[in-house]
């Protein structure tokens, strides 16, 4: 199934199209295809940081990782040189 491009105007200041712009020189590619691409690589970006940040959370709320940790944290500090 295709879907339809649906139009999208937006309004960028000097420094977001000379930035635009930058991108697209770059990647040798048009001004719409790079705000496109800017806008899925920020998107996949969002995801990927929220997802992390759920494992983070859940994993601060496992005693026994919590308790791992604090084990190897004490160890790495015996182990590091003097000041």
């Amino acid at each position: 199934m295709a879907t339809r491009a649906l139009p999208l105007s937006l309004r960028l200041g000097a420094d977001g199209l000379y930035q635009l712009d930058e991108i697209a020189r770059r990647r040798g590619i048009t001004r719409a295809q790079a705000a496109r691409q800017a806008i899925a690589e920020t998107a996949q970006r969002d995801r990927r940081r929220s997802g992390l940040a759920a494992e983070a959370a859940a994993l601060l709320r496992d005693p026994d990782y919590t308790r791992e940790a604090l084990e190897v944290a004490a160890l790495m500090e015996q182990l590091r040189a003097p000041r």
